[in-house]
């Protein structure tokens, strides 16, 4: 039998090379693509077999995606930030053969895309659009939304996060009598609480007769989360009376006034919850988005009566509570033995004694959120870590904490997400960290701890031990200077998320530091940050937006500056780099780790620079020197 070599992977036969590269998601293989002739050939060619399409990380053009999504029949999950889309991009997207669809950001589009994806898409699955007709001269009719229901018979998973509320009332509910009897999650993104009852109830139809009771129009529902005016009673009722088989549910409201006891939740809406007994995850949140309002009417009492029907509880979310004390608090902990996830947000009576015979339960706490509990002091910290195997600790307003609950949580050698912003720790406390936790940590959080300093940088990495961390918080911080952030790029940490807003001492210096900075890893300068807030850093000037022009930060996806340094630089910047998100108005860059504490230390970032660089070859050149012109322009106004 003959033998024969290969030198280099581009001699290697074009099926075997297309083959290999199918394995691959679209970042690698853009990577691969700009590496030669033949890689970029065999790219193109297999972009039209390809089962799998995601792009989540940048909002592509029209005209890219005309480039990469050639037709497909084998195509079968499309993910899409498609914030440059509108309309005229419905064509061109959906296919027949998709069985998962995840678009954001559809401002641009209207109703057009839910009657089009029911009548081009009728074998999909999962489904997520988010933010549908939300610009100005966009809409969307009960029309679309049927035809949406009818045309997907196979949908299981349903997310709809954009306001529902505008459809009329009297036919909403009737229209989703066509939805998949296959659906078991749905996720709204507003809906009123009145047609959400509506909706999930089981008396008679608004087409019925009054004798003729209708079953559940959503039998199969497992999984509901919903955005709501007020959590009300009834609603909390119709719910648990009407999906027998859920196991998961998330309300969250965000009361614009102050609610009347008919639409509010109170001990009597709490007794009424899992009345099937499947119910194994359950999140109620009162938000101050609009109000500093609270569930006043609900106490220990209905807490009490919760906990009786809620023994096999895996995970549970209160925000809001503000009358629940430490005996409701402490029958949650001793009644689910299965609890693994607690979170409390806003709860002003809890205190240290809830966690005080923590030890005598069988619990085995992995997430805890105590977010503004300001009556928790060290002894809390000291107790709950005697759960060992926690992997997210957030501790977010909580400001009695000290530097005694930084030497406890610094046992907790599994600790992945840390959030401690506004406490009253210290550099010394930090210390506690060094040896201990920093290891395992994937983020970490210490916004508006005014007693740290820059010695917290060096304290934390000093280089004795290879490091995790990705994301980093440090805003906020009065006494963070351009020393810190140069002991830090010295530390070649490979963060991908750097907050440093509202800091006064941050300048160019800090700017020029990150630019340079290498990891172990890199193949560029500041090649790791893919988000760099910079808002209200009192020290920066039009000096540091050279430092941010390619080639620096190429993976750089999200950066919050302060607009009135210079509008037309930062203008010029964001036409230098189209896939940058540019924020000057002082907007949180990200998402909310409070809807998403899971997965927030286990992003999975593609490599999108070299997509922008196989698409965008070539345009670098005349972009700078548009960034150039505008920071001539800016010198002459100076002078």
């Amino acid at each position: 039998m003959g033998s024969w070599r290969v030198e280099r992977l581009d001699q290697l036969p074009t099926a075997l090379l297309a083959t290999i590269m199918t394995k691959l998601d679209i970042s690698s293989i853009c990577s691969l693509a700009v590496t030669c002739r033949a890689f970029n050939s065999c790219a193109s060619h297999i972009l039209s077999f390809l089962p799998n399409f995601h792009i989540l990380d940048i909002s592509p053009s029209m005209e890219l995606i005309k480039s990469l999504l050639p037709p497909n029949s084998h195509l079968q999950s499309l993910k899409l930030d498609c914030g440059q889309l509108n309309d005229s991009s419905i064509e061109l997207l959906l296919r027949p053969s998709l069985q998962e669809l995840c678009f954001h950001n559809c401002a641009d589009f209207s109703g057009k895309l839910l009657s089009e994806i029911g009548s081009r898409c009728k074998d999909v699955r999962s489904l997520y659009l988010g933010s549908v007709a939300e610009k100005r001269g966009r809409a969307i009719h009960i029309s679309d939304l049927e035809e949406l229901l009818g045309g997907c018979t196979q949908l299981e998973e349903l997310n709809l996060m954009f306001d529902l509320s505008l459809f009329l009332r009297h036919n909403f509910a009737r229209v989703w009598a066509l939805a998949s009897k296959k659906l078991t999650s749905l996720e709204i993104g507003y809906i009123s609480s009145v047609m959400a009852t509506e909706l999930l109830s089981p008396n008679v139809g608004p087409y019925q007769y009054p004798n003729q009771i209708r079953p559940s129009i959503l039998p199969a529902i497992q999984k509901l989360s919903l955005a709501v005016d007020y959590i009300t009673d009834t609603m909390v009722g119709t719910i648990s009376k009407g999906l027998a088989l859920l196991t998961h549910l998330e309300l969250r409201d965000a009361p614009l006034i102050e609610p009347r006891v008919t639409f509010d939740l109170t001990n009597s809406g709490l007794q009424q919850i899992n009345q099937h007994g499947r119910l194994k995850h359950l999140s109620l949140v009162r938000s101050q988005e609009f109000l500093s309002t609270y569930f006043k009417r609900v106490n220990d009492l209905g807490i009490l009566l919760m906990a009786d029907k809620c023994a096999n509880m895996e995970s549970i979310c209160l925000g809001g509570f503000c009358r629940v004390t430490d005996t409701g608090f402490k029958t949650i902990l001793h009644s689910c033995s299965s609890l693994y996830k607690l979170k409390v947000c806003h709860g002003s009576q809890l205190t240290d004694l809830v966690f005080h015979d923590i030890a005598a339960t069988s619990l085995s706490l992995t997430h805890v959120s105590f977010r503004w509990c300001n009556l928790l002091t060290n002894h809390a910290i000291k107790s709950l870590v005697r759960n060992t195997h926690l992997k997210v600790l957030d501790l977010r307003g909580c400001k009695n904490l000290g530097d005694d609950a930084l030497a406890a949580i610094g046992s907790l050698c599994e600790l992945k997400m840390l959030q401690l912003d506004n406490s009253d720790i210290s550099d010394a406390g930090i210390a506690y960290l060094q040896h201990g936790i920093i290891s395992s940590l994937v983020s970490l959080s210490v916004r508006g701890c005014k007693k740290l300093t820059d010695k917290c940088i060096s304290v934390l990495f000093d280089g004795s031990s290879k490091l995790e961390l990705q994301e980093l918080d440090l805003s906020n911080l009065p006494n963070l200077s351009d020393n810190g952030v140069l002991a830090l790029a010295k530390s070649r940490v490979p963060i991908s998320e750097l907050r440093m807003r509202q800091c006064p001492l941050i300048g160019d210096t800090s700017i020029m530091a990150l630019a340079s900075m290498l990891a172990d890893d890199d193949r560029g300068h500041g090649s790791n940050l893919r988000l760099l807030d910079l808002y209200n850093c009192g020290g920066i000037t039009q000096l540091s937006f050279r430092w941010l022009k390619k080639p620096y930060f190429p993976r750089l996806r999200w950066l919050g500056v302060t607009g009135s340094v210079n509008r037309d630089i930062v203008d010029a910047l964001a036409r230098n780099r189209p896939f940058l998100h540019v924020a000057c108005h002082g907007e949180e860059l990200g998402t909310d780790p409070w809807n998403n504490i899971d997965s927030s230390y286990m992003h999975d970032y593609e490599e999108l620079d070299e997509l922008e660089q196989w698409l965008q070859e070539g345009e670098w050149e005349s972009d700078d020197e548009e960034m150039e012109d505008a920071e001539d322009d800016a010198d002459v106004v100076v002078e």
